[in-house]
Formats: structure tokens, sequence, C-alpha cells
């Protein structure tokens, strides 16, 4: 028979290992003797590596000397793109949102295809921010994204809603208090806590201990992935990531408020996520292509680590889509030189 401390240790080491059977792979991250490292099941690694695959880029677009805004109206973002490219760009972003079947498959998702000037439809209004949104983050973003850069189909993977976005539910989810506002101050730096050294409330902490537990879960990586346990509040003592996934952080709430809120007013009322939201309000992954724009109070989606990194600590194992498509990235206008700046002078 099973001794009762043989058990207790069994439980233990399964506990340590994120609650998943052996086989698991243990991966040193950090300084030797310190306990800093990750756990990982092959199983969940094979599944992730099928789930993640980055399509390949389109052909490059041939030599077109003409402007896309010089051949066609209402284009505000890409305007700068030559025709070939532009044309480029949209077939990519359409094989990575837009439906594959159904009336509004293709082009016919974001346009009316007797008027592409049109902004009658909302998904063209969102998928303008959306490319906005994009290129901020590839040209204002690189402490956090690198030169690996994101496209659409970093979030989307394919449908017009992507995964692990969500809203609000209540209240108290925690989501709420740290993806959209504050920043995160509850670990003190002594050893008991008082109104001077941590005003912190006990659901403070919990809020924030959520949002970790939620970044953990996006990323697929253990709390050690950024932290040195024995000193979570000495950045000396930790991993290098933790300064990366603190921009992740800053990122994230700027996206939201500046670009994710800014569409409140656009979201059709209609369409509305309740019923396809996991218990911390976040849209469950089978749902990616349900038309969904709302959720049970009223506002429109909104980003976590999960949105992008779906399981991963870098996003489609830091495939770098984004170089092939210049019109992700700012438009920085080609420099004017002395003699047109003379001539333009002389005509004005």
């Amino acid at each position: 028979m099973i001794s009762l401390r043989r058990l207790t240790l069994a439980l233990a080491v399964v506990g340590l290992a994120g609650c998943q059977l052996p086989p698991q792979d243990s991966t040193q991250v950090g300084f030797r003797g310190v306990m800093i490292g990750q756990t990982s099941s092959p199983e969940t690694m094979a599944a992730l590596q099928a789930a993640n695959v980055a399509p390949a880029a389109l052909p490059p677009a041939a030599t077109d000397a003409s402007r896309a805004d010089s051949i066609y109206q209402n284009v505000q973002v890409l305007g700068h793109l030559s025709n070939a490219e532009f044309l480029r760009t949209m077939t990519a972003i359409t094989n990575w949102v837009a439906p594959t079947t159904g009336p509004e498959a293709g082009c016919n998702y974001c346009h009316n295809a007797q008027n592409l000037a049109s902004d009658e439809k909302y998904q063209k209004v969102v998928s303008r921010q959306m490319l906005r949104m994009t290129q901020e983050i590839n040209g204002e973003w690189t402490g956090h994204v690198a030169q690996t850069g994101v496209t659409c189909y970093t979030c989307h993977r394919g449908g017009p809603v992507p995964p692990g976005t969500w809203y609000y539910t209540d209240v108290n989810q925690p989501l709420r208090h740290y993806l959209d506002r504050d920043d995160i101050r509850v670990q003190s730096q002594m050893p008991l806590r008082t109104e001077v050294s941590n005003r912190s409330s006990v659901n403070q902490a919990e809020y924030a201990y959520a949002l970790m537990i939620n970044m953990s879960s996006g990323l697929g990586v253990n709390c050690t992935f950024c932290h040195n346990s024995r000193a979570f509040t000495n950045w000396d003592q930790s991993p290098p990531q933790r300064l990366t996934a603190l921009r992740g952080l800053r990122m994230v709430r700027s996206l939201n408020m500046n670009h994710m809120v800014a569409l409140q007013d656009v979201w059709p009322a209609a369409r509305h996520a309740a019923d396809h939201l996991t218990d911390e309000g976040t849209l469950e992954p089978w749902h990616v292509n349900a038309e969904v724009s709302r959720g049970p109070m009223g506002d429109g989606a909104k980003l976590q680590c999960q949105t992008c990194h779906q399981g991963l600590n870098k996003p489609l194992y830091a495939a770098a889509m984004a170089q092939a498509y210049p019109g992700l990235y700012p438009y920085v206008p080609p420099p004017v030189s002395e003699a047109t700046a003379d001539t333009a002078a002389a005509i004005e």
C-alpha cells in the first residue's frame, strides 16, 4: 500500500510540473542555483507547434510607379504604397482575416463590391483602425516586438475575431484593472506591510496575481520566466524577459485605450459575445469565426497577452511575417532633395 508520505510527494511533483502527467522537460533560463527554469510537456509543445505555423508570404509585388491613392478613392492608410503592393497587401489581409465562405467571404467582408470606397460596412472602419494599430506596434513598440513585428495574422489566425480577445463581465474582473489603466504595485519591499510602505488592499493583490496568472497562461510559461521568486521586487535579479513583459503591458494598455476603445461607437450592438465567453471574459477559441463584436456589458473587444501570443512566449515562434509587407510599418516620406525644394519654393 502506498504510504501517505509517498502519495503526498507524488501529488506535489505533479503540481509543481504544472498539473500535467510525465514526462516533463525542464529548461534552465536563469542564474544557477536559484531554480529559475521552465517546465513543459512534450505533448503540449507538439500541439503548439502544429497550431502556430506562419503562412508563407505572397510573391513580391511587380515594379509599379503609381501610388494606390492616385488610383483608388478613400485609401487613408495604405495610399503611399504602389498599386501592385497595395493589392498584394489587401490580398494578404483577406487571407489572414476574412471568412472563406458565405456572402461576406473574401473582399466582401469589409467592402461593398459595388462601391469599394464606401465606409458603410463597420468591418472596413475597424480594419482601417487595426492597420494604424499594426503600424504603431511595428514602428513604436520595438522594445517589445523587436524586429519581428506583427501582422493581422498574428492575432486573427485566419478568422474575423481573434481568439483571446476579452470583454468586460463585471466590475470585479481582474483584466479591466490592469490591461486598460493602472500599474501593478502590490509587492512590498519590507517584511511587514504598513500604511506607509504598502497601501495595497487584498483585492488589489488578488487582481495583480490574477493578471500574472493570465499572462503566464497566455505565454505558456512559468512565473520564473520573468521573475526571480526569491526577490520579486528586485529588477537586477530578474531575467531580462521581465523588462520585455513590462513593455508589453504598457503596449497593451496603450493599444486598448487608443485603438480598441476608440472603436466603441463603431461596433454593431446586435452582435454580442455573451454566449461565447469564458469565466474570465475571454472569447473561447472555438468561436474565432463567430461574428461577435460586443460583450455582455456592451463594450467592444480588447487585447491581452494571449491575443497575440496564444500559448507561446514568442508569437508564431518569432516568424518574421511583417518584414515581407512594408505597408504594415509606419510610412516615412522620402527625403526631399534641395533641387526639388528650390523648385517648389520658386513655384509658390
